[in-house]
């Protein structure tokens, strides 16, 4: 287990309560998307909490993780339940869902999710993922959703080249992958699925976007554009906002113990 705090315990506990108000300074809630669901999604608002376990995603083995650690708080991306998804009409045992709301419930660990607001926060995913794999003068992708960013590779490199250094920043299991046809120096990224966004890269001189999820469609739309597409997963896109979260609320309550998950990993395999 992979341990932020260093030194001596050092000022107050926080309540699950408290973290939230803190989580909501780094991600504003207004940020979030109108569907979304994010903030404190399970637990008592008033209980203390003495050590949290940083996930991506809250899932019955982080939940399972987060209880063998003594951790009393789960702190994700990925909201543990969206009604807008999946309607929250009952609590039982018979469904995906709820079986992971008993889960947590029963074993009193809270949950709080921030989702797509810390897609938009400065720091963000987006931010995290730039920093990364080197890129520097940053910026937001104007037509980016307020997500995207792009900014520049220290040196241009061939593809080939930018796909090694993806590769091994990120590890993922596999790239997915399209030749724009050019030298890489100008990168947008942008965490999780942003497909949508190709064209407004390309417009304001891109040479390359790391995202995930890409469609079919999308890298066929993106190769007239001049553009590379380097489809390298959720997951790895994402789970470098992790230590964000952790760095974050180490610096905000010294006395709070967290831990990385290191059971939680990319789950998508390629067969080749």
């Amino acid at each position: 287990l992979k341990n932020w705090r260093n030194g001596k315990e050092r000022g107050p506990v926080p309540t699950a309560g408290e973290l939230e108000r803190a989580l909501f300074q780094l991600a504003p809630r207004d940020l979030a998307e109108s569907w979304d669901n994010v903030g404190l999604l399970v637990g008592d608002c008033g209980r203390e909490i003495h050590r949290a376990l940083i996930a991506l995603d809250v899932t019955a083995g982080t939940a399972a993780e987060a209880k063998e650690a003594g951790a009393e708080l789960l702190v994700a991306h990925h909201p543990v339940m969206n009604c807008n998804w999946s309607p929250v009409q009952t609590l039982r045992d018979d469904s995906q869902q709820g079986r992971l709301l008993l889960q947590l419930v029963r074993d009193g660990t809270a949950a709080i999710c921030m989702h797509t607001n810390l897609d938009a926060a400065q720091g963000g995913v987006s931010d995290a993922l730039a920093r990364r794999l080197g890129l520097e003068q940053t910026a937001v992708l104007e037509g980016g959703g307020g997500i995207v960013r792009m900014g520049l590779l220290p040196e241009e490199m061939p593809l080939p080249a930018f796909l090694a250094l993806v590769r091994e920043r990120l590890r993922p299991n596999g790239i997915r992958f399209a030749d724009g046809g050019r030298p890489v120096r100008r990168v947008a990224v942008g965490g999780g699925a942003c497909g949508e966004f190709f064209a407004a890269a390309a417009e304001q001189g891109c040479d390359a976007f790391v995202t995930a999820d890409v469609k079919y469609n999308q890298f066929m739309d993106a190769a007239g554009l001049g553009l590379s597409i380097l489809d390298a997963g959720h997951f790895p896109t994402e789970d470098v906002v992790c230590a964000v979260l952790a760095q974050f609320l180490q610096e905000q309550f010294p006395a709070l113990e967290i831990i990385k998950s290191v059971s939680h990993r990319e789950i998508v395999q390629y067969y080749v």
